[in-house]
């Protein structure tokens, strides 16, 4: 009966220490509160060492990419810097918020009032929000962040002082978790020319040069292999280097401010590098970007390393559902609007009174599941699509594509049209020499090719990387091309794309 006894009190006593350390667990696994950081580059592809790049030097974001999970098929949706900014904060494509292009100066795209963004869903939550670096979105109304910290930043490239002026906001006395978007500037184009570097090591203080030499440079194979290409390429590489320290220093001010193991970290890009060939087009150069994620509830092991790859197809329509997914946010019901006269989408109309509100609803999905389940990445996230109207507001070219399993159909609306240059991109040493030694061959298209566009292009990128033969037009590819198409339509529909309209009218 003793015997009993002890025995039965052993076993209360493990099932304690048991269930103690369970919940030891559980509470390592749920951080009782959960930040967001969102890093985003500017005109940056697979250019980092954690990408296979063997010239890039960025042992930060590598370093970020050994604690988490890099997509290796994420794209961006528009591979132009403000209309693909207005997705990521949306959830939604941007032809069905209205920002078809740049905000700024007289291209004045802007997304409707009525559509509900990140920032604002995220202080509605309870969380307080500051954007660093560049904004390039509008209205400031609709992405209205409740701070932004931009002094002594140099046109957001200097981008230590980002991380500077972040961790002082960090660590302010402020209960509330917190919500942080941060974007620098680099490797954006400085104008016509350069990159925002300097010959001087002390332009941007507490940024340490990397200079890179453009006759070792490597370019790759979608660029011509010329001097003026590679001394670009060097200093492209250069400003890749000023980002990298930047988000060194913020991932140390995470560290430093005791935030390390509660917030969910995100790194992208806008779009791909700024050359003709990639930003602007919804070739892969140009819209398949980097992405890493860290999620700090995640299980981890000291001096252990779990970065993983994972092959799940995701976009930047998928961002803004994924935050609200892992910090458990249900956000508050839109605005009721009044839908406009003779049809179309009611997005952006005036508000409607005595209606009933509508829940928030995204084009996009989350992808949490995707960074621990393979199963999820394999099956749930197989098919994405790219809709592209604007870059300036001279440069108008609508393309609309779908990336289904290894396959990518791109629908070029106004195909009769000369394929249009952003002004940096045709300003470029790289691309002015290709005109003036009537270049035939672009990288390892012909220069033709790159400027004038059939209808529909459809490539294998698995057998195709490149993107080179088109299997548009070839009769043995005829079912998958009326089915892609299908694939489109239904989507345009869907999401309420004006430029539905011209499956038929052209």
């Amino acid at each position: 009966m003793q015997c009993s006894f002890w025995k039965m009190v052993s076993l209360v006593v493990l099932a304690g220490v048991v269930s103690h350390t369970a919940n030891a667990a559980d509470s390592a696994k749920k951080p009782a509160t959960k930040n967001v950081v969102v890093i985003v580059a500017d005109d940056l592809g697979w250019q980092l060492g954690c990408y296979g790049d063997k010239q890039a030097k960025t042992p930060n974001i590598d370093k970020l990419a050994a604690e988490g999970v890099r997509f290796t098929r994420a794209y961006c949706t528009t591979a132009s810097c403000s209309a693909s900014r207005s997705v990521l904060m949306t959830g939604l494509f941007n032809h069905a918020t209205g920002h078809f292009g740049h905000a700024h100066a007289d291209n004045h795209f802007s997304t409707y009032d009525s559509v509900r963004t990140l920032p604002v869903m995220m202080t509605e939550a309870g969380y307080r929000t500051c954007s660093i670096g560049k904004y390039h979105l509008a209205p400031e109304a609709t992405y209205h962040f409740e701070t932004y910290r931009n002094d002594g930043i140099q046109g957001s490239r200097n981008s230590v002082r980002m991380s500077e002026n972040a961790k002082s906001w960090i660590a302010e006395k402020d209960d509330r978790p917190f919500f942080l978007y941060w974007c620098s500037t680099d490797p954006h184009r400085s104008g016509a020319t350069g990159f925002g570097n300097s010959p001087k090591d002390d332009n941007f203080p507490g940024v340490a040069p990397t200079r890179f030499k453009a006759d070792e440079m490597r370019v790759p194979s979608w660029l011509p292999n010329a001097p003026e290409v590679r001394q670009e390429w060097a200093e492209f590489y250069e400003a890749i280097n000023r980002l990298d320290q930047g988000v060194g220093t913020l991932m140390q001010a995470l560290k430093d401010t005791g935030h390390w193991d509660d917030t969910l970290v995100l790194f992208l890009a806008d779009n791909g590098p700024p050359f003709p060939g990639a930003k602007t087009t919804l070739y892969d150069p140009g819209a398949r970007l980097p992405l890493i994620v860290r999620d700090p509830t995640q299980p981890r092991a000291t001096g252990v390393s779990l970065a993983r790859t994972t092959d799940a197809l995701a976009a930047w329509v998928d961002i803004t559902p994924t935050i609200l997914d892992w910090c458990g946010v249900t956000p508050k019901p839109a605005p009721p609007v009044v839908p406009r006269e003779n049809g179309g989408s009611s997005e952006g109309a005036r508000p409607a009174k005595n209606a009933k509100t509508q829940p928030v609803t995204f084009h996009g999905r989350s992808f949490l599941k995707a960074l621990t389940d393979e199963l999820a990445a394999k099956n749930g996230f197989g098919e994405i699509f790219g809709s592209h109207t604007f870059h300036e507001i001279t440069m108008y070219y609508p393309m609309r594509s779908v990336i289904s399993g290894r396959h990518k159909l791109i629908f070029n609306i106004a195909h009769e049209l000369p394929y249009p240059f952003a002004s940096d991109l045709y300003a470029s040493p790289t691309w002015q020499m290709a005109l003036k030694t009537k270049l035939p061959v672009y990288g390892l298209r012909s220069t033709s090719a790159y400027i004038h566009r059939p209808r529909f292009e459809l490539y294998d990128l698995e057998a195709d990387p490149d993107e080179l033969k088109n299997l548009a037009d070839d009769p043995q590819h005829a079912k998958l091309v009326a089915e892609l198409q299908g694939k489109l339509k239904a989507w345009q529909k869907q999401t309420r794309d004006p430029w539905m309209s011209k499956w038929e009218y052209e």
